[in-house]
């Protein structure tokens, strides 16, 4: 069933935890936002089975023969990220389910921006140099639209933000915790891989921690998305062993110039229930106390303000060029980011380069290396100067301390 719900505040759907979270500020966001079914978490998936974290802006202005969402060059440009974005190695992008038209849709998506093109035909040979997907069990599994998009998304922007490294799309059996982790094994296992995103994942249970060691492979920054439902926590986005990806919201004027960027009332974030508290973040410890807190940093992330996809294959009725939203975007795209900036030996060293911006117990933030988005809310939290459980230490600027 499709589900659209206009954009005016935070919608419990009927179909359990998933919602849509609204936008601050003027333009789209009287826009439909379309929740597809692969985001919506069901009664007995907790700790069972993953939901992606897209969403999806419908209607007339946001679909088409053409991106009508940012593109990657706006989003460089607000990033301070013209000119330098490059990359190598291999991103490697952990999804469920087959995504039929994964090659020929990057490929469009690339060509439409100017990135580099995948030029093999069979999209599982390991030569390829720009994309490949491998089947996480060795043999192909059944198809899923929902996470057909989750897969557009995630290879396309990872891609967008590390134009020179090969990305790899890892395909689960399903959206299981077990076969996902499977997945992430899997892409952990691949060569010269250098970064895992996972834009998928579900409400924390009190076991969540046994899966932790699938996200400490040496030589890999894992990156996961904090959820779409503003104020709360999903794993593995809370995983110590993760930079923890949030969501944000870029503003611009009447002319489409950048103005300012503040919180998405979506980011999913807070303490954890049950991860302590890392050593990379002592430095806020008088803000999460013993607690893991979420998200690490954020991107662009609300639906109004979203991102541009090419997916071929239609879904709950939308196909073609959509404008997609939510975390799903930050994880891939942070993957990306950091992918181009050189990436590092683990996520907890990558977290820690990272805090080395954050100083006085989390109350300021180094702008030269990134953006402390000061104003909006998530549930019950509200972005401040310094750290906070609604976008972390900020935005990226610009590749340094990354």
């Amino acid at each position: 069933m499709k589900r659209l719900v206009y954009a005016f505040g935070i919608a419990a759907l009927a179909a359990g935890t998933a919602s849509v979270l609204a936008a601050q500020g003027q333009g789209q966001d009287h826009a439909p936002i379309q929740i597809p079914d692969s985001s919506v978490e069901r009664p007995g998936d907790r700790g069972v089975n993953a939901h992606t974290n897209h969403l999806i802006r419908v209607g007339p202005e946001a679909t088409g023969t053409a991106p009508r969402g940012e593109t990657p060059a706006s989003i460089a440009s607000v990033y301070h990220l013209t000119g330098l974005l490059g990359g190598s190695g291999t991103i490697v992008i952990v999804d469920a389910f087959d995504y039929p038209t994964a090659l020929s849709d990057f490929n469009h998506f690339s060509a439409q921006f100017g990135l580099p093109t995948e030029p093999s035909t069979n999209a599982l040979s390991s030569s390829n140099t720009a994309f490949q997907v491998v089947y996480a069990n060795g043999s192909k599994p059944r198809g899923n639209c929902g996470w057909n998009q989750e897969a557009a998304l995630d290879i396309e922007w990872a891609h967008a933000m590390a134009p020179h490294a090969k990305i790899v799309l890892v395909e689960a059996a399903t959206n299981s915790f077990a076969n996902l982790f499977q997945g992430v094994d899997v892409a952990s296992g691949l060569a010269n891989a250098h970064e895992v995103s996972m834009s998928w994942g579900g409400s924390e249970t009190s076991g969540e921690a046994s899966n932790d060691s699938h996200l400490a492979h040496a030589g890999i920054v894992y990156f996961a998305s904090s959820g779409d439902t503003g104020g709360t926590n999903i794993y593995p986005g809370v995983s110590p062993n993760v930079v923890a990806a949030g969501g944000s919201r870029i503003n611009r004027d009447a002319s489409g110039n950048f103005t300012t960027e503040t919180a998405w009332s979506g980011s999913g974030g807070g303490p954890s229930a049950f991860e302590p508290r890392p050593g990379y973040q002592d430095i806020i410890q008088t803000i999460v106390g013993g607690a893991r807190g979420v998200p690490d940093y954020s991107f662009d992330a609300d639906p109004n303000t979203g991102v541009s996809v090419y997916d071929s294959t239609r879904c709950q009725g939308s196909s073609g060029w959509l404008v997609f939203g939510g975390t799903s975007v930050s994880s891939p795209s942070l993957a990306g980011i950091v992918n181009s900036a050189g990436g590092n030996t683990s996520s907890a060293a990558e977290n820690a380069l990272l805090y080395q911006s954050v100083g006085n117990n989390g109350l300021t933030i180094n702008n030269s290396n990134f953006r402390d988005i000061t104003s909006g809310t998530a549930g019950s939290f509200t972005a401040k100067t310094g750290w906070d459980f609604v976008t972390g230490i900020g935005s990226t600027l610009t590749l340094s301390g990354k």
